[in-house]
């Protein structure tokens, strides 16, 4: 194979490796526990960008537990996350 061809080759691959990083990164996943009452988003570099508390679960008398709602629904929304990556990337990983 000529060697020119290998080098156009591999820019293309890389072309669509940066294009693919790019969509990984621009995805966001909503995950939610407790009926729902705790919602937050993460995108595709796995940060919280929002979270959502229902009013009805925020009394100060229980604390514990809308701190239990909110870890559940943050790794909801990594769990989320990391499968729309693998639709994306099926080699797994973040790219």
């Amino acid at each position: 194979m000529n060697p020119f061809d290998l080098l156009k080759n591999s820019q293309a691959i890389k072309e669509q490796l940066e294009k693919t990083k790019d969509e990984i990164m621009s995805l966001t996943a909503t995950g939610s526990s407790g009926g729902r009452m705790v919602t937050v988003t993460v995108n595709g570099k796995f940060e919280m960008v929002d979270i959502h508390l229902d009013p009805i679960c925020v009394d100060n008398r229980d604390i514990k537990m809308l701190e239990d709602l909110i870890v559940v629904a943050l790794n909801d929304g990594y769990k989320k996350a990391d499968e729309m990556n693998k639709k994306i990337n099926p080699t797994g990983g973040l790219i």
